[in-house]
């Protein structure tokens, strides 16, 4: 029967008819603050004497955001705002749960350590050319790949990122860095082509690209779609971009050629990016796929981590080492994937997050051994202890915590990943992740005793025989600032591991269990 032509429609099952609550927006927030202030430091950009504060200020906002939204997720679960008013799945939904909203505050505070940093190591020069807005753009991409609940979108994200990470590659311009740039970008944009294949793939079966849409289709769809396949292309796009092997390569070949401040920002946080969409995808969308893939997995990892720390042993340059002990790092949480339990996927989130603070705080420390030592080289270094004995402590303490040692952060996760390998027999994976970390031990303890431990040039001179000390270094603020502050998060989370190890395992909860996250997104018609 016809109706009425004024007669009003239903619009209530495609669109969002009440104002959302206030502390939902927490979902979207941290994503404009980065927009807003990138595109404010472009109309402020003859005044880059500004650039640094306003960007400083954005960063403690992002911090602040992120931890709201965190606690927001936390005590009243998954929580989500579709764009347009257009429920799901038509409209593109923003869909925080505890894994992307434990990331997301993880990154921002390492990128505002790493933004304080770079009031020392960026120059007026730099600053000019678009560190800031770039930093903003890129922290854009990163909280958006974290926080979004679409799968395009998410392909969009990373276009986001890589577009201001290309740029933060090249600045300075030196020949090394345009090198690097353009590894770094051949083989991302490979990845980033599998994944938009990927992805056409699965709007092609699903008729959707809304996460917790697919999550809730994919039981009905295994028996007639090639879902194995679609995964296992997932799994190969995201590799790339997390730098696993044997796609691994175009890490060690770039991570080195920026300022510091870049590779501490690369290091930490885009790496964590490709494993956040790994465990999205495998564990939470497609699980079943994933345990049929396991065992290719499981090899990639222990490739990974023996790759990793074989090549840090293998070092002279110490950029280039830290970043192959972010390839290792990449190999332990890729075995978490691999083994798929809720206690194992627990490891790897918590992995990641130990990862983010270590990995950045590691570079500042290569960037602060290399204005010291006037080198990046290990046979040229000497002397830093005598020079700066609390910097020399607080690379003593991360050392520690990126092998793996106790009391630092590094411990827990590694325990929850052996556990969880010796739980399903695979003892071989467990001996991997073992013989990684003693690896990693060696190769740290040799820059140690290398740089900071052994005498420096001066020492063995007449002027030092004869007893007189050489002045220690003042400590920069800026730098002081964020080192310390990170080195303080690994002791305190290594002391103190039970708050964020809950975190871990009801985030791996509710990956495993995906009700409460579904819920969010298609439960009771409003924007929750």
């Amino acid at each position: 029967m016809a109706t009425p032509a004024n007669a009003p429609a239903d619009l209530s099952a495609a669109l969002v008819l009440s104002a959302p609550p206030l502390a939902d927006w927490l979902v979207v927030l941290p994503v404009a603050l980065m927009i807003g202030l990138g595109a404010v430091l472009m109309m402020v950009r003859k005044s880059v004497r500004l650039h640094g504060g306003i960007a400083i200020a954005g960063l403690v906002m992002l911090v602040l955001l992120d931890a709201g939204l965190l606690w927001r997720v936390s005590v009243h679960g998954p929580v989500t705002m579709v764009m347009g008013r257009w429920l799901p799945p038509f409209g593109i939904a923003f869909t925080a749960d505890l894994f992307g909203a434990v990331m997301a505050l993880s990154a921002a505070i390492a990128a505002l350590a790493a933004g304080v940093f770079a009031l020392w190591d960026i120059d007026a020069s730099g600053r000019r050319y678009g560190f800031y807005p770039f930093l903003m753009l890129l922290m854009a991409g990163v909280t958006g790949a974290f926080l979004t609940g679409d799968i395009f979108n998410l392909y969009v994200w990373f276009e986001v990122l890589l577009i201001s990470s290309f740029g933060l590659l090249i600045l300075g311009s030196q020949p090394e860095q345009i090198d690097g740039a353009l590894k770094y970008a051949i083989l991302n944009l490979i990845g980033t082509t599998l994944f938009l294949i990927a992805v056409g793939a699965l709007y092609a079966i699903f008729g959707t690209l809304n996460m917790a849409d697919i999550a809730r289709k994919a039981a009905g769809l295994r028996e007639t779609a090639p879902l194995t396949g679609l995964t296992a292309l997932f799994i190969l796009a995201f590799a790339m971009k997390a730098a696993a092997f044997p796609v691994n390569f175009w890490l060690p070949a770039s991570y080195h050629t920026p300022r510091v401040t870049v590779s501490a920002l690369f290091g930490g946080l885009l790496t964590k990016i490709g494993i956040y969409a790994l465990i999205r995808v495998a564990i939470m969308l497609f699980p079943v796929e994933r345990e049929a893939l396991s065992l290719v997995v499981a090899i990639s990892a222990v490739l990974t981590m023996l790759v990793g720390a074989f090549g840090a042993l293998a070092q002279n340059d110490i950029r280039r080492l830290v970043g192959y002990l972010v390839i290792a790092g990449i190999g332990n949480m890729l075995a978490g994937v691999a083994i798929g339990t809720p206690a194992a996927v627990s490891g790897a989130i918590l992995y990641a997050l130990h990862s983010v603070v270590t990995m950045t705080a590691l570079y500042l420390v290569a960037g602060q051994a290399g204005r010291l030592g006037s080198t990046w080289s290990l046979t040229g270094l000497g002397g830093l202890y005598r020079r700066a004995p609390w910097f020399s402590a607080a690379a003593f303490l991360l050392f520690l915590a990126a092998s793996g040692l106790p009391p630092l952060s590094g411990l827990w996760p590694k325990v929850a990943l052996l556990k969880a390998s010796l739980d399903i027999g695979a003892w071989w994976l467990a001996a991997a992740i073992l013989v990684s970390a003693f690896l990693i031990t060696l190769a740290l303890a040799r820059v140690f005793l290398l740089a900071f431990w052994r005498p420096g040039p001066e020492i063995g001179t007449e002027v030092a025989d004869a007893g007189e000390s050489q002045a220690a270094d003042p400590v920069d603020w800026r730098i002081a600032l964020p080192l310390g502050g990170l080195t303080v998060l690994t002791v305190l989370f290594g002391l103190m591991p039970e708050p964020l190890l809950d975190l871990s395992q009801t985030a791996a909860a509710g990956l495993a269990e995906p009700a409460a996250y579904i819920h969010s997104v298609f439960g009771g018609g409003t924007a929750r």
